[in-house]
């Protein structure tokens, strides 16, 4: 008999500086896995910040990419592994972010973001709230909590919309990761 190979696919999402690398990478150590980086994060370090509609597309795909080789990978080591029969994988955001940021920046969104949230399945999604102190970086655009609590708004309209179960993440960092934890230990 076969083996099923069970990844549970685990989106984070939210707006900028919400903690969303920091709680996937804790959480990739607390399951003992591994998570998928947020593309967009390479890319504007390798091309600049002044990115256009034509870059979400690149990156999305990207991201698809990354998130399939790495899921992909995971399946091939369960198979070989007698023991192992389910397994997480952390995603450091989706489509769903880059459809936010097309419609937020160019007031548009490519078919090919559009009909990748419909048809890629996940297990969970964990809407980071903004209520962590903004971080800045180089590559963050919207500091102002307004637009933050806007583009958080933007996330939880799309969750509310599609049938994926969410949980809402919020609290300082080890706060967070003590929901996420809960809501994932709810799939196993």
């Amino acid at each position: 008999m076969e083996k099923q190979i069970n990844v549970k696919r685990v989106v984070v999402i939210g707006p900028e500086s919400t903690g969303k690398s920091t709680l996937c990478e804790k959480l990739a150590q607390y399951f003992n896995t591994t998570f998928v980086p947020e593309y967009a994060r390479e890319y504007l370090l390798t091309h600049g910040t002044n990115y256009t509609k034509d870059d979400l597309l690149i990156i999305a795909k990207n991201q698809v990419e990354s998130e399939d080789t790495i899921i992909h990978s995971i399946e091939r080591t369960q198979s070989a592994d007698k023991l192992a029969n389910s397994s997480a994988v952390f995603i450091d955001t989706d489509l769903y972010v880059m459809k936010v940021w097309s419609e937020f920046v160019f007031n548009s969104c490519d078919n090919y973001i559009l009909n990748g949230i419909a048809t890629r399945k996940y297990d969970l999604y964990l809407l980071c709230l903004p209520d962590l102190p903004w971080v800045k970086d180089s590559l963050r655009e919207y500091p102002d909590q307004v637009t933050r609590q806007r583009l958080y708004q933007y996330y939880k309209d799309a969750l509310i919309h599609q049938s994926t179960p969410w949980v809402e993440i919020s609290g300082d960092y080890d706060t967070r990761l003590e929901k996420a934890i809960a809501a994932v230990n709810q799939l196993f």
